[in-house]
């Protein structure tokens, strides 16, 4: 059975993490990062929303 959808941010504001299970590598090489960070630009494009990142440990 699906979960339900979570409800939308009055502020509008989200808080989102990418990250692996204890410390795993998110992405199998250098192709996976630059095709994940060339999706987030297509939807930041595509929408406008506004987006603040920071490299963990960083």
């Amino acid at each position: 059975m699906p979960r339900q959808a979570r409800e939308k941010s009055g502020s509008g504001i989200y808080h989102l993490m990418v990250r692996g299970i204890n410390k795993q590598n998110i992405f199998e090489d250098e192709e996976d990062r630059k095709r994940f960070l060339e999706t987030l630009e297509y939807y930041h494009r595509k929408s406008g929303y506004l987006l603040i990142g920071k490299q963990a440990g960083k």
